[in-house]
């Protein structure tokens, strides 16, 4: 597959009722090997037959995706999953019935026959149920489970916007199907069900409180803050720098308030050094326009806003043509241990304490 000279396709559809030849035009191209990118309830994935090889392969070469990262399988039912894993525990029925459709991935021993392109070798397969209708329409068209990572150039912020699928991806893939912006914002939560606790490998929609609530003990893995470099990683988003502007982000983390004064004199010494300084804030907060220029994503005290709004706001910094970016931390505890799983993985271990 020749990723830079592709004619993409754009494809307009209704979010909620997805015209059905638009669905079976999408499909096709998936049946004939190709990537076709869909919005999810999370972000826009990037589409790929997960049982051919190849087209999976495609998928890698598209993005500038390390091969040893696995992606995460999409199903519309169970029997789907059944033909991927090897078994579904007790406690996977459970989050099954309690959190699909939605922003919940399961890892589950893996069968003979996937391709080692969607584990990355791994005994282990990802497998999610998304909660979005013309994710699930174009799943069923297709008669397939679908690989799909985010639709975006690897490292780059998460496309949340048919809009953000064609800045990084038009020209490498057959087709994007615009069904509006997405609504989560942030990936899929990522859980282990292989060990004797459940893990959680990188935190999203679902969050840890939700998922103790169902069957209780569940851990979090320490590299699902600030990633683990030196480690094969055993789920999408764990080792390497992702969802990062252009721009070098610097994160501060600690209180409200000491972080607004430390963003100052931060900015303060990059301006008189003649850089521009962008700084990633929310509403709510303490006023910083006056030390560069400020992007707000979402409501510190709504985190779910935060998550729906973040990866726009680091491509706005792009649009800015900004030298830095500050940004603000939140307290990381339900929907935001998502967020600031992705403003440490952003930072890429530049992460200030104030």
């Amino acid at each position: 597959m020749n990723t830079r000279n592709i004619a993409t396709k754009y494809i307009k559809v209704n979010p909620d009722r997805p015209a059905t030849r638009a669905m079976e035009k999408a499909a096709r191209i998936l049946k004939q090997g190709g990537l076709v990118a869909f919005p999810t309830e999370t972000v826009y994935g990037l589409g790929a037959d997960a049982l051919n090889a190849q087209a999976v392969a495609s998928i890698f070469e598209a993005k500038g995706r390390p091969l040893d990262n696995p992606v995460i399988v999409h199903v519309t039912d169970r029997m789907q999953v059944t033909s991927l894993a090897q078994q579904v525990s007790g406690p996977a029925g459970m989050l099954m019935d309690a959190f699909w459709p939605g922003p919940l991935t399961l890892i589950l021993p893996v069968l003979s026959g996937v391709p080692r392109e969607v584990t990355a070798g791994l005994p282990t397969v990802a497998v999610r149920m998304p909660d979005h209708p013309v994710a699930l329409a174009l799943i069923r068209a297709a008669g397939m489970p679908v690989a799909a990572p985010s639709a975006n150039i690897s490292g780059r912020p998460s496309p949340t916007t048919a809009g953000h699928v064609l800045q990084d991806l038009n020209g490498r893939i057959d087709a994007v199907l615009d069904g509006g912006p997405a609504g989560v914002g942030v990936e899929s939560t990522v859980v282990d069900l292989t060990l004797p606790v459940p893990v959680i490998l990188r935190p999203g929609g679902v969050t840890p409180e939700e998922l103790r609530g169902i069957i209780g003990e569940v851990e979090i893995d320490p590299a699902a803050g600030a990633g683990s470099p030196g480690a094969r990683p055993r789920s999408p988003g764990m080792k390497y720098v992702h969802y990062a502007p252009r721009a070098p982000l610097v994160l501060v983390e600690g209180r409200p308030e000491d972080v607004a004064a430390k963003i100052i004199e931060l900015a303060e010494e990059q301006r008189s050094c003649g850089k521009r300084v962008g700084i990633l804030s929310y509403q709510g907060g303490k006023d910083l326009s006056f030390a560069g220029e400020v992007v707000l994503a979402g409501n510190r005290k709504k985190p779910e806003t935060v998550a729906s709004e973040l990866y726009s706001a680091l491509r706005r910094f792009d649009e800015l043509g900004v030298d830095l970016v500050l940004a603000e931390g939140l307290q990381d505890n339900g929907l935001g241990l998502a967020v600031m799983n992705r403003l440490r993985r952003a930072a890429g271990g530049r992460i200030v304490q104030a």
